[in-house]
């Protein structure tokens, strides 16, 4: 089982867990079905976990670019990573 928005996306994810764990190459996988599945017939741990309708993710807070003109390579302190 894979999560994905598009079972394209879902293959690609088989393809590179295959490559990953099991060093197998693209032309040696014989894909044979794909499906959609419901909340209910999944049953892989970590695509259940995704189904908790209270997952909250991180805000990340993007920093403004500074004018071309002021911009250096090197500073003496560390970046703002948050917006005041």
């Amino acid at each position: 089982e894979y999560r994905d928005v598009t079972i394209n996306g879902a293959v690609s994810q088989m393809y590179s867990e295959m490559a990953g764990r099991h060093r197998a190459q693209p032309g040696t996988i014989q894909i044979i079905n794909t499906a959609t599945l419901k909340p209910s017939e999944c049953k892989r741990d970590h695509v259940l976990e995704m189904h908790n309708s209270s997952l909250k993710y991180p805000v990340i807070r993007k920093v403004p670019l500074v004018a071309k003109k002021l911009r250096t390579t090197f500073k003496a302190r560390r970046p703002m990573t948050f917006v005041r």
